[in-house]
């Protein structure tokens, strides 16, 4: 039976992750990177497109998991009628090659144990070739070679494709074995020592945990959304994924199943936001340098995402060998929407860049210079309709959040001059564009007769970006208009209490994709955040705790949530959900201690 999504938990090693189901099985991993080609694919197809399976032998599924501490190492303990073991997950920081560690202790009686490995490179469409050599089974195809090793070793062989082993632990009884992947002409990696490998992730989790300097309400719930941030974050180069995985479906059979192992710039604010707010100053200065880095060039060219390194080339394919998660198909690879003109992207990084000045991160001597840039190309383009901050595959339109955007843009460039005047650049300029943007925005965004902003210039329909509104600066809480606007999300696009990002189920019209979707788990917190600046804190509060409710087992959440079928969708776990998260739960600190 396929897991639900909730059902799975996550391991990584800050450059690729994985997901370990409750069933013991790994059923998605990209190696070496996070948007390298899985070699674990039956996550979007069957087991024969790869997994790695360690369980009792007569176990379904585990009786209870949890991650150790503040750490990303995952134990799942299984208790049997002959005994009881727990299993231990994890991926070491690699030093040269990427490892996956998954260690077997025997805690009471005796257990009969069994570990099934397929391996299926590119995607689980790639059946390697597999050899013995010194102690290891060896898998080879093309550019991928995996080695697995057991410590001790245990009765291992190869049947149908797969590599099965079978063991026995009793109590005190241990047995470690390390998947290591290498590009297929280089020499083996060197070996490393699996108990040495889990202290060391142990204290190097807990060093990074104990730099949160948050101390509030939901303490809990914050630290493991900053240890999710942090294991979506690609070390070398500072740039947070949107989440690990391709495909995972915004309806369940539907076609909305998107690629979301890249970069977004809309994100850029929010994150920089909250890991400067819990003491995350190196993580923030990484992805302030990133951005940089990404979006350096001509602003014409100014993309809504990048590749982890700032790869600009994303281009989106279907895998028609995968049947998609529960026959959601089709898996895509690449994201199309890359090619798209969201405006709103321009505002994101304006605010991002004024954010880390005003925050007290080290200057960027060419930050700056490119804000100016990049403001002077919105200059002379915010008038124009986008796609828009949802990537709608449909007409472009005059979309009310990206033009709120252009008016954060020229907002946050007024604030930088007014704090600095030595700072090159013309204040009374931006201050007519941003008096223009609100202008047309108040006139043809609001629909006076429902005293709501609308999605769109002309449209009846509503958008949970508008949200937002107050919380950029753009109209103060208390203005009629915001309150209005809060209530006719929460009473049009609301859904078991949670709000849609936008009225898909009026149909293609709206987004150009048939089908509907879940409730927009980010959405839902920026209603919370809503509620809490036009003085609904009760139920600003409220609304949280429900949130909270819907995270699984060990504190994750994905991107959506079907309040009728009560279960995830999308992608997972999902940046943005867990931004959402910390952001509202400091928010509502903020209050408590003022109060």
């Amino acid at each position: 039976m396929t897991l639900r999504i909730e059902d799975y938990a996550l391991i990584g090693d800050l450059q690729t992750a994985a997901l370990v189901g409750r069933n013991g099985s790994i059923d998605w991993l990209c190696l070496p990177r996070f948007d390298s080609a899985a070699c674990f694919a039956a996550l979007l197809g069957t087991e024969d497109n790869g997994h790695w399976r360690i369980a009792p032998a007569d176990a379904t599924a585990c009786t209870s998991r949890r991650y150790i501490g503040d750490s990303l190492v995952l134990e799942s303990l299984w208790e049997t009628r002959t005994g009881t073991v727990r299993v231990l997950d994890f991926m070491p920081q690699r030093d040269q090659a990427p490892d996956v560690v998954r260690i077997v202790e025997g805690v009471s009686g005796e257990v009969a144990m069994s570990s099934t490995l397929r391996l299926r490179f590119d995607y689980g469409s790639v059946v390697p070739w597999v050899r013995r050599s010194d102690g290891h089974r060896v898998a080879v195809a093309g550019p991928d070679s995996v080695w697995l090793r057991s410590v001790p070793e245990v009765k291992t062989w190869g049947q149908q494709y797969a590599t099965r082993s079978s063991f026995t632990v009793a109590a005190g009884e241990r047995v470690a074995f390390v998947l290591t992947w290498h590009p297929s002409h280089e020499p083996r990696p060197k070996l490393i020592d699996a108990y040495e490998a889990l202290d060391q992730s142990l204290e190097d989790w807990r060093e990074w945990s104990a730099t949160c300097r948050y101390e509030g309400p939901y303490r809990e719930a914050v630290v493991r959304s900053l240890i999710t941030l942090k294991a979506l974050t690609y070390r070398p180069t500072g740039g947070i994924v949107a989440a690990p995985t391709t495909s995972l479906p915004e309806e369940i059979g539907g076609v909305r199943n998107w690629d979301y192992r890249f970069c977004w710039l809309r994100d850029s604010t929010l994150t920089l936001g909250a890991l400067l707010a819990c003491g995350y100053q190196d993580e923030a200065a990484a992805w302030r340098d990133w951005l940089l880095r990404a979006v350096a060039g001509n602003p014409a060219d100014l993309q809504i995402m990048y590749g982890l390194s700032g790869e600009r080339r994303l281009p989106e394919t279907e895998l028609g060998w995968l049947r998609g998660y529960e026959s959601s198909a089709p898996v895509r690879s690449g994201n199309g929407a890359v090619d798209q003109l969201q405006l709103d992207v321009y505002g994101e990084v304006i605010d991002s860049l004024y954010l880390a000045r005003s925050s007290g991160l080290q200057s960027n001597a060419h930050a700056w210079s490119l804000q100016l840039s990049v403001l002077g190309f919105l200059e002379s383009r915010w008038r124009e309709p986008d796609e828009g901050l949802w990537e709608v595959r449909g007409p472009r339109r005059h979309f009310v959040h990206s033009k709120v955007m252009a008016w954060v843009a020229a907002d946050r460039a007024v604030r930088t001059l007014e704090a600095d005047p030595k700072l090159r650049g013309d204040a009374e300029r931006w201050r007519r564009m941003r008096d223009e943007v609100h202008r047309e925005v108040c006139e043809k965004g609001y629909d006076p007769e429902r005293n709501t902003f609308t999605q769109s210039y002309g449209s009846t329909e509503l958008d949970a970006a508008t949200l937002l509104i107050p919380q950029v600066g753009f109209l103060p809480p208390d203005d009629p208009r915001v309150i209005g606007t809060v209530d006719a999300v929460r009473d049009e696009l609301g859904h078991g209490g949670l709000v849609r990002r936008y009225s898909a189920a009026a149909g293609p019209a709206v987004d150009g994709l048939p089908g509907d979707e879940g409730t927009f788990l980010v959405c839902s917190f920026w209603l919370a955040d809503a509620l809490r600046l036009t003085g609904r804190v009760k139920e600003a509060r409220e609304l949280f705790e429900q949130l909270l409710a819907l995270r699984n087992d060990v504190g994750l959440l994905a991107e959506e949530y079907d309040p009728v079928a009560g279960r995830q969708l999308g992608n997972f776990p999902q940046a943005f959900s867990h931004i959402g998260l910390v952001n509202t739960a400091l928010a509502l600190a903020g209050d408590e201690e003022a109060g």
